[in-house]
């Protein structure tokens, strides 16, 4: 019997009405073809400023997907879930920008995320994207050690700058910070940035957490090598460890530009690799933390079997589990039940910047061999049982 299927304990929140709404919706993610043309109706409708829109958003994928506009509004998410030991994890979800101004308008809004959630548990962590506070070709420039431009040097200057200043806040704050992984093509530099952010903060206990993609190649080798660089340099380590979102975006990019495909052969394979990841964790609880951010309930029971063989109370403060708001509640709500750490991903902004977000959202889903049918079964079953 699965432990993650007790749809009473997962959807005690919602009502038939929302039950019902979130089934409609998933059914239409559910198919690409709509889901491809449904996205790209949405951005630019939003983008061209079509009157009900806005309306029509935050009564449908907002409710589902996002917790409100601004934090505050997101605060009824945020209590309500956390009466159910489940804390939250604010995702400023702005995407696509490239300018300096809005780089410095993010870093201001992630630094008042922390001083938010000064002293509430609610919020356990913080989070952003190394592209929020910078050009990703920049960091793929960085990432490659090619020489600079005078520009380029003094712009890469502040992206730093915005990352030592977020770090600071949160060891300051005592706030654990998640810096996001994003395209391979980038990350070199985004990992060499978090191991001198961790090297600086990380000194007493993990402030500062990287994400590692476990459907990358090398990234246990990657791992092995900084818990090296920790021991010699004394610091701790926190990590994200997921799977991955940019598969089919790698993959063309590798082929276009002839260099090896990054991404593992298969599910299997990934598979594979984030449960050695987990047995990595496993054997350097020392000095290594997890957040196991998965919607797979395989990865999760092993996870939750190992820390048992190890002895570990199911609150252990190294491990964490989490998932994205409005998707996989049996599982966030059974661990939370449980007595594990839980945290869910709320994002939130205004309408018209959150949409491509939630487009991107929705476009993975469909990509994700049955992670939206198993949304869809248990909502159903759920209904089911409230009938009889």
């Amino acid at each position: 019997m699965p432990i993650f299927n007790d749809t009473k304990v997962a959807f005690a929140d919602k009502t038939d009405a929302q039950l019902r709404k979130a089934y409609w919706m998933f059914k239409m993610i559910e198919q690409p073809a709509l889901t491809n043309i449904g996205t790209s109706l949405l951005n630019f409708t939003v983008h061209n400023n079509f009157p009900f829109v806005n309306g029509i958003v935050k009564n449908t994928l907002f409710e589902q997907f996002v917790g409100g506009e601004t934090r505050e509004e997101s605060m009824k998410a945020v209590k309500q879930l956390f009466k159910r030991g489940v804390g939250s994890i604010f995702d400023y979800s702005i995407e696509g920008k490239e300018d300096e101004k809005t780089f410095d308008a993010v870093c201001q809004e992630i630094k008042d995320i922390i001083k938010f959630s000064v002293g509430n548990s609610a919020i356990p962590f913080i989070v952003f994207k190394p592209t929020a506070f910078g050009r990703i070709d920049l960091y793929e420039t960085v990432g490659k050690k090619l020489e600079l431009t005078s520009s380029q040097t003094e712009e890469w200057a502040r992206v730093v700058k915005r990352f030592d200043e977020v770090c600071k806040l949160c060891y300051e704050n005592d706030k654990k910070v998640m810096i996001d992984a994003e395209e391979s093509w980038m990350q070199d530099a985004a990992d060499q940035l978090c191991e001198e952010m961790m090297e600086k903060y990380n000194q007493q206990k993990p402030i500062v957490w990287n994400t590692i993609q476990m459907y990358r190649t090398h990234r246990l080798e990657y791992m092995e090598a900084n818990l090296h660089r920790a021991r010699e340099k004394n610091y701790f380590i926190g990590y994200k460890i997921v799977r991955g979102a940019y598969m089919e975006k790698e993959r063309a990019r590798a082929a276009e530009k002839g260099y090896p495909d990054p991404i593992q052969p298969n599910k299997d394979a990934s598979d594979t690799n984030y449960n050695a990841g987990i047995d990595f964790v496993m054997n350097h609880l020392d000095k290594v933390s997890a957040f196991f951010g998965t919607h797979n309930e395989v990865s999760s029971e092993l996870v939750m079997d190992k820390m048992k063989a190890k002895n570990l109370e199911n609150g252990h403060p190294n491990i964490y589990f989490g998932q994205l708001y409005g998707m996989s509640d049996n599982i966030s709500f059974y661990l939370s039940d449980k007595g594990y750490n839980v945290a869910k991903y709320l994002p939130y902004g205004p309408v018209k910047d959150v949409v491509p977000y939630l487009t991107r959202r929705a476009r993975e889903n469909t990509s994700v061999a049955g992670q939206t049918g198993r949304e869809l079964g248990l909502i159903k079953k759920e209904l089911d049982r409230r009938r009889k």
